[in-house]
């Protein structure tokens, strides 16, 4: 708008114009321009007015006016709260070995956390701080250094900062980062909440939920007029009794209440399943359980959950329907058949698996207490399997009766190539097709059968075969 056509500002609003102008000038006159000594012991006053304190935004308006440009120094001198002198020095305390290597660790989960890998952030986060509980504060202080060194104004800053453990601005960027590493420290509970002796770890969601537990816990009757004898059993027969128990039993009992989840968390038990089932061909070769629990912070309650394993204490069942066109004597009328079949895998904690494939004729009641490897049916077939993360291998898979009825070996054998999938998390119930081969024996060949009418297998736990 031209000068000439600019409407005349009222005396209100000239006043009040005015008077604004004043209380800024009033606010941003006792901030004093700091400049950094050449002395390793310079001494920095506070010069900052009762006004200027709590007052955040005017601060900002200080040091963002065209007067006083913007200045690490400036910015820090004016939220300093008045007290004593503080003393500013170069030099600054050498990290120790174990907290060096915490720091880079640290680093670098910043790193995967910037980079959307979440997953591996916090196992990093988790690393870093049983490597040093305060890894996070020997971060932002070097930090703080580092950005205070760039600018020219190190000593000044890093007294400010170690006495009044205040963020630089260039920390306040890591406020996200401080929020999850206040929740890693509280998911590594390991002795805040059971006795110093107990062999437990527990990691994870649980563990921050057991963490806000009291620590005198006990068994309570819902009724106070009646007696508790599990309290006369010491806590080592409860897991005692437990380890004979299998998981879902197991899980039964820990929901009675916080102490019965204390008791069943016993790495001993979870030890004991652990140790029976995650070995090969559930793991390949090369592993060992101690390098397995390494990845779930010997948590094992959490690796027989969350690590894939196939299940053997059941069978997987796919259930398979196509439809089939009939025969009509009625040129009107269309007749279409629908065909059910079903596909059974049975494994073998020595590596052997059985396969057959059963029409409607026969259904799952018949068929699973005859799924043996004694077995002599039309459409089984017995191999070798083995699991690779979550992909299941099926190889040499024979009829049983014709391979061991001729002199001559089999031309053809069959695979198979499965993903092993859990609904919900640690039932591992499911296992997709990804391939089924026909394999030439002599040129060793695949030939992939079409997968049009496969379905998933579903698990179904078997508690006796007869």
């Amino acid at each position: 708008m031209s000068p000439a056509t600019t409407v005349p500002d009222s005396d209100e609003l000239a006043r009040f114009r005015e008077e604004w102008k004043a209380e800024v000038r009033k606010k941003v006159q006792p901030v004093a321009h700091v400049e950094p000594s050449s002395h390793p012991n310079a001494v920095v006053h506070d010069a900052a007015p009762e006004a200027t304190k709590g007052a955040p935004h005017d601060v900002e308006a200080a040091t963002t006016s065209p007067a006083s440009p913007r200045s690490p120094v400036r910015a820090f001198s004016a939220v300093t709260p008045a007290g004593p002198k503080y003393v500013a020095t170069d030099r600054v305390a050498p990290l120790s070995r174990n907290l060096r290597a915490a720091v880079e660790v640290y680093r670098r989960a910043m790193q995967f956390e910037q980079e959307s890998n979440l997953d591996e952030a916090l196992r990093l986060y988790r690393q870093a701080f049983r490597m040093d509980a305060n890894v996070d504060r020997a971060y932002h202080r070097l930090e703080a250094q580092q950005h205070a060194a760039a600018a020219g104004h190190a000593p000044i800053i890093a007294a400010t900062y170690a006495r009044n453990h205040q963020k630089t601005p260039s920390a306040a960027e890591h406020d996200a980062v401080d929020a999850i590493t206040r929740g890693v420290k509280a998911m590594d509970i390991h002795s805040s909440v059971l006795p110093k002796d107990a062999s437990t770890v527990v990691a994870g969601s649980l563990a921050s939920l057991i963490k806000t537990w009291p620590h005198d816990i006990s068994f309570e009757p819902e009724d106070e007029r009646q007696p508790v004898p599990l309290r006369l059993l010491p806590e080592e027969l409860l897991v005692h009794i437990l380890r004979n128990l299998d998981t879902s039993n197991i899980e039964r009992f820990a929901m009675v209440n916080r102490k019965a989840r204390v008791v069943s968390l016993d790495t001993s038990i979870w030890k004991d399943f652990v140790s029976a089932i995650y070995k090969s061909p559930q793991i390949p070769v090369n592993e060992s359980i101690d390098s397995l629990a390494q990845k779930y912070m010997a948590d094992y309650r959490r690796l027989y959950i969350e690590h894939p394993r196939v299940r053997l204490d059941g069978v997987y069942i796919a259930v398979c329907h196509y439809i089939r066109n009939g025969l009509s004597e009625n040129a009107w009328v269309n007749v279409s058949h629908l065909i059910t079949y079903h596909r059974y895998l049975r494994f073998y904690p020595n590596g052997q698996v059985l396969s057959l494939l059963a029409n409607e004729e026969l259904s799952p009641h018949q068929v699973i207490p005859l799924l043996k490897p004694t077995l002599r049916m039309k459409g089984l077939f017995i191999g070798n399997w083995n699991l690779d993360g979550t992909t299941v291998y099926i190889t040499d898979l024979l009829d049983p009766a014709k391979s061991a009825g001729g002199n001559t070996g089999p031309r053809y054998t069959f695979q198979m190539i499965l993903e092993l999938r859990s609904r919900p998390l640690g039932r591992w119930n499911r296992l997709d097709f990804r391939t089924y081969d026909s394999v030439d024996v002599e040129s060793g060949e695949a030939i992939p059968f079409p997968l049009k009418h496969e379905r998933p297998f579903w698990f179904s736990k078997v508690r006796s075969y007869g």
